[in-house]
């Protein structure tokens, strides 16, 4: 084979690389897309006049009147770090929350990490775009960590807890979310999604909760 023709094969494979890298970014920027979407679907309150009706994912109607000693304890553990709650603290804060519009976001953390590497990003890149939007913007939101069934008690609300903080220090520091609107807490292996498979992935996730009575602020 010629050298001419060396060069056209080397050339030509290298655009068949270039294309392939083409389409799977544009298939992951799709997929945050809609994992954004998702996002800002499931946690506006219904009846805010936005053009969304419904919301997907995992997603409960908001209170219809406001409950002020809900209210108070919320305030009382804005800006505390997550493994400052008790055990009564995060129950409390966990029956708050279940009639609150909510969604679940799987995070790919390394194993027994809570660093976001590149794996995680996407997920995380999704969820921020999504809270500083002005559907959603000047809100208060939960970060409740959650881990899989392996390893012990102890050490899977330590690693929630610290995934939970690590979301929220990357919300803060890339989107400019306002740290007291974020409230972390973790759950550990406590509150399993899959019962039935407790080593599931859908088990490691982060569950963000809307705790706004009333449509957020549209500016």
């Amino acid at each position: 084979m010629s050298t001419r023709r060396q060069k056209f094969k080397f050339g030509a494979t290298g655009a068949v690389l270039a294309l392939a890298l083409t389409a799977a970014s544009a298939v992951a920027i799709a997929q945050d897309t809609n994992l954004e979407q998702r996002i800002l679907q499931s946690l506006t309150p219904v009846g805010k006049p936005n053009g969304l009706a419904t919301r997907s994912l995992t997603s409960t109607p908001a209170p219809a009147e406001p409950r002020n000693d809900d209210n108070r304890f919320l305030e009382s553990i804005k800006n505390r770090s997550s493994r400052s709650l008790t055990t009564t603290e995060r129950e409390h804060l966990a029956s708050i929350a279940k009639d609150r519009p909510s969604v679940d976001v799987e995070i790919n953390f390394p194993f027994s990490s809570a660093d976001i590497g590149s794996a995680a990003m996407p997920a995380v890149a999704a969820l921020g775009r999504a809270l500083s939007s002005p559907e959603l913007k000047g809100g208060t939101f939960v970060l409740a960590g959650h881990t899989d069934g392996v390893g012990s008690y102890p050490s899977n609300q330590e690693l929630s807890e610290r995934r939970a903080e690590a979301v929220k220090r990357y919300l803060v520091s890339n989107f400019q979310i306002p740290a007291a609107s974020l409230v972390t807490v973790g759950y550990g292996k406590t509150k399993l999604k899959n019962e039935s498979n407790p080593n599931a992935s859908e088990n490691r996730r982060v569950q963000i909760v809307n705790m706004e009575e009333k449509a957020v602020s549209q500016k």
